[in-house]
């Protein structure tokens, strides 16, 4: 079962997100917010794998909200709503931590589709923007030198270069033949011995960092 929450402050599109979510088998809406301010108060660890969150919203806003979130739940998913594709605020969401983005009139099964790739550790995003992204990591290793201090064993090194070419967790398992859990287990221990919050801060660091 994948628990997604909504942060969207239109309520037709967050009633009708809601509606599609738990009319589906396999997912199950846990909550809806029309700010970030009510879902962050809500938020536990553990308790979500997926959120939908519009970049537009009133108070603290999506970018702010998916930095704010992932302090709180470093295994979160976070899928950005906007309303137009190419655009630079999606490019800083997905640098803040975010897997990716959904324009807002995404029909109904791609949706679906969307939510249960990031859950399985995929980011969709357009080829501009994921280029636009690969072109800051680059930018930033050509500006930090190599460091060694993180200790991440070779199997870490293994999952991080599977994540940066853009393999998801079944992906990496299969190849690695080793199961999604110990995948995820290892992506925790990325995750804290980086120092980061998300797959897109822990790519960006080890290839800044020259780790892979």
């Amino acid at each position: 079962m994948i628990r997604v929450a909504i942060v969207e402050d239109n309520n037709n599109i967050r009633e009708g997100l809601a509606a599609l979510i738990n009319g589906t088998e396999g997912y199950k809406c846990i909550g809806s917010f029309g700010d970030c301010e009510s879902f962050l108060a809500e938020l536990k660890e553990d308790l979500l794998d997926v959120v939908l969150m519009d970049i537009g919203l009133p108070g603290i806003n999506g970018i702010e909200g998916v930095k704010r979130a992932m302090k709180i739940d470093t295994d979160l998913s976070i899928l950005m709503l906007t309303v137009y594709e190419e655009s630079n605020v999606v490019f800083e969401a997905l640098c803040a931590g975010a897997c990716g983005y959904l324009v807002k009139k995404t029909p109904p099964s791609r949706l679906l589709e969307a939510i249960r790739e990031v859950y399985d550790g995929g980011s969709p995003m357009s080829s501009r923007i994921a280029r636009q992204v690969i072109t800051v990591f680059q930018q930033q290793n050509q500006a930090e030198p190599v460091e060694d201090e993180y200790k991440l064993t070779p199997r870490e090194i293994e999952v991080l270069t599977r994540l940066a070419e853009g393999n998801n967790y079944n992906e990496i398992a299969d190849v690695l033949y080793i199961s999604v859990d110990t995948v995820r287990h290892h992506i925790r221990n990325i995750y804290t011995k980086l120092h980061v919050h998300s797959q897109s801060e822990a790519v960006a660091k080890a290839i800044r960092k020259g780790l892979i």
